[in-house]
């Protein structure tokens, strides 16, 4: 896969990402709706590749506005991902040589391969995460489950232990994917079903789409490695 024809996926991809999360916050009070409506024109402007690198730098400025609205990333995790992804692509589309736009993207591919390692390291050192009993209390009690039929799931120890061992042993194996393509893509096929899941059972959609929107970068920073 080519830098031009990777870019351009996660263009359209986190273009797709900004306008359905841009879209939650229509309602709002008026200065959200200033900025997010803002960000929803730009990222058509992106989802159609006209006007060059412009709408991403403007969007990449109009992310700064918004983390001091909000007084930082406001929805965690994604928002951080977002960012980067944001960031590495408007920087790569900006690189005045062929070789800092590859470290500008690849830079991303390497946070995405390190984000799910890091993920399952903080678990496996957790005895919560190990027992099973870290996933037990997220169906019992927290808010993130959808359905409160879904809270049954606290009173099967023996599948959340096995799931929580699942989820960790992937992640913590999720780099070795890189040595070889058909692995790798195995692994994203995987890493983005657990996200899909996550998504249906506890609400947690916008980890789906932008995880997604950054997948390019780490096939084509394998092919450009390995």
């Amino acid at each position: 896969m080519s830098l031009e024809l990777a870019r351009r996926l996660v263009e359209i991809l986190l273009a797709l990402a900004l306008i359905q999360q841009s879209l939650e916050h229509l309602r709002g009070f008026r200065d959200e709706r200033i900025l997010f409506g803002a960000r929803i024109v730009l990222a058509v402007l992106v989802l159609a590749g006209v006007a060059g690198p412009w709408p991403l730098v403007g969007l990449a400025g109009l992310s700064l506005l918004i983390l001091h609205r909000f007084q930082g990333p406001y929805n965690g995790g994604s928002d951080r991902m977002g960012l980067l992804i944001l960031w590495c692509l408007t920087l790569s589309s900006l690189a005045p040589t062929p070789i800092l736009a590859e470290l500008a993207f690849g830079y991303l591919g390497a946070q995405l391969t390190l984000s799910y390692f890091i993920s399952g390291w903080v678990k496996v050192v957790n005895p919560d995460w190990r027992s099973g009993r870290a996933l037990r209390d997220v169906f019992q009690f927290s808010a993130y489950p959808v359905a409160e039929s879904l809270r049954g799931f606290a009173q099967r120890p023996g599948l959340l232990r096995a799931m929580s061992w699942g989820v960790m042993g992937f992640e913590l194996a999720f780099p070795l994917t890189l040595l070889w393509p058909p692995a790798l893509m195995v692994g994203l096929v995987v890493a983005g079903t657990f996200h899909l899941a996550n998504a249906c059972l506890f609400g947690l959609n916008r980890f789906f789409w932008t995880w997604l929107s950054a997948y390019p970068a780490i096939l084509w920073l394998q092919g450009r490695v390995f």
